[in-house]
C-alpha cells in the first residue's frame, strides 16, 4: 500500500468541497457540514486510542511533539490568521483574508500528510485510519478555503486553486516525511497532536453550539465507528 496513493486521494477532498462551492451545490455543503460531527468523533478517537499508544511506547517524552504540534496549528490558524473558522464563510471578507487562511491552512494540511506517511511507517491498520481521519475533514476543509476566497472576491478557478495548494501541501508532507529524518522519528507524535486540534479546537465548536440529538448521534457516532473500522482492517490485514 502506498502512502502517497492516498495522500493524492485525500488531496482530492479538497478540491470536492471547493467544488461545492463554487458550484452552489447546496445539499452538497449540508452533507459535509453534518459530516463535520461525524469527522470529530472518528478523529479523536484515532488520535487518542491509535496514534498516542504508538507515540507513547518510547516513553513520555514524544508526548512534548504532541503538544507542539497542537501549538503549532494553533499559532498558524488562530494566530497568524486573523480570520479562520471550519465550515462555509457567509460573510463578505478581504482579499487578504483569504490569502492568510491559504498559508494558515497549508501547514496543518502539510502534517495531514505526514500523518498518513507517518501511521504507514508503524503499520498498514494505521496508516489507514490516519488516512480516513484526514480524509473525513478534507471536504470542510475545501468548503472553508474556498467559501473565503470566493466572500474575499476572488475568481471561481482561485477559489479551487487555493484547494489544490491544501492538496499539494498533504501529498508533499508524505513525500518528505521518510526523507526528513526529524519528520520520520516525530511525525506521528506531531500529527497526533494536529489531529487533536483539528478535532477538538476546530470542528467541535462548529457544531456543539447547535441543538439536537442529529449531531450528538453523529459525533458519537464517528468515535464509535473507530472501532468497527479497526475491526475490519484487523481482519483484512491481518
Amino acid at each position: 500500500m502506498s502512502p502517497l496513493g492516498f495522500a493524492v486521494a485525500a488531496a482530492l477532498g479538497n478540491i470536492a468541497g471547493a467544488l461545492a462551492v463554487v458550484r452552489h451545490e447546496r445539499r452538497s455543503l449540508q452533507a459535509i457540514d453534518a459530516g463535520l460531527a461525524f469527522g470529530a468523533g472518528f478523529m479523536l478517537s484515532v488520535a487518542l486510542l491509535g496514534v498516542m499508544p504508538e507515540v507513547l511506547k518510547d516513553g513520555s517524552s514524544p508526548a512534548l511533539y504532541v503538544l507542539l504540534g497542537y501549538l503549532v496549528v494553533h499559532l498558524a490558524q488562530h494566530v497568524l490568521t486573523p480570520h479562520f473558522h471550519f465550515g462555509e464563510e457567509t460573510h463578505q471578507v478581504t482579499a487578504a483574508a483569504g490569502t492568510s487562511a491559504v498559508l494558515g491552512l497549508t501547514l496543518h494540511t502539510f502534517f495531514d500528510g505526514v500523518a498518513i506517511a507517518s501511521g504507514f511507517l508503524v503499520s498498514g491498520q494505521l496508516g489507514i485510519l490516519l488516512f480516513l481521519a484526514v480524509l473525513l475533514h478534507k471536504l470542510p476543509e475545501g468548503v472553508t478555503i474556498a467559501s473565503v476566497m470566493v466572500a474575499g472576491g476572488q475568481s471561481r478557478a482561485r477559489a479551487i486553486g487555493a484547494a489544490g495548494v491544501l492538496g499539494l501541501a498533504t501529498i508533499l508532507g508524505v513525500m518528505l516525511t521518510e526523507q526528513v529524518a526529524p519528520l520520520a522519528r516525530h511525525g506521528l507524535a506531531i500529527s497526533a497532536g494536529v489531529t487533536l486540534y483539528v478535532a477538538a479546537s476546530n470542528l467541535v465548536p462548529h457544531f456543539q453550539a447547535r441543538r439536537g440529538w442529529l449531531t450528538a448521534v453523529a459525533f458519537f457516532g464517528g468515535a464509535l465507528s473507530f472501532f468497527l473500522v479497526e475491526r475490519l482492517l484487523d481482519g483484512w490485514i491481518h
